[in-house]
């Protein structure tokens, strides 16, 4: 027999504010690596029959996967100080939902079925 436990949190005005703040620094850091993704999509597909011979291809940038936008989160928490009061697991989670969410957009579960595209975190969310 298992037994289940749920507990409610009573936070203070103080800790209710401090929540708040980080989800919404995780909010647009998941906005901010999903855009990344995205303008790295945008100029790296090209299909084949819409593309003349003769244009001119920019330089290819690397694809930004869970590990290349995983190793900027150091760099991102002496950017920006603020960052520093969140978890740093709590910003590898964040990473890991980007990645998860496109690539599901890209190509799909584990029954070939595409979600769509990944959708931007607006302030209710």
């Amino acid at each position: 027999m298992r037994a289940a436990y749920q507990y409610r949190l009573r936070l203070n005005k103080n800790q209710e504010y401090q929540i708040e703040k980080w989800l919404d620094m995780l909010r647009h850091q998941y906005n901010y690596l999903l855009a990344d993704r995205f303008n790295w999509y945008e100029q790296n597909r090209c299909s084949i029959n819409s593309c003349p011979l003769v244009c001119h291809l920019p330089d290819l940038r690397n694809n930004p996967d869970y590990f290349s936008q995983k190793k900027t989160l150091p760099q991102l928490k002496k950017d920006r100080p603020w960052y520093g009061v969140v978890q740093s697991q709590v910003l590898q989670d964040c990473v890991k939902r980007v990645d998860l969410a496109f690539k599901r957009f890209l190509k799909g579960d584990s029954n070939g079925k595409k979600s769509g595209r990944p959708r931007f975190k607006g302030k209710n969310s």
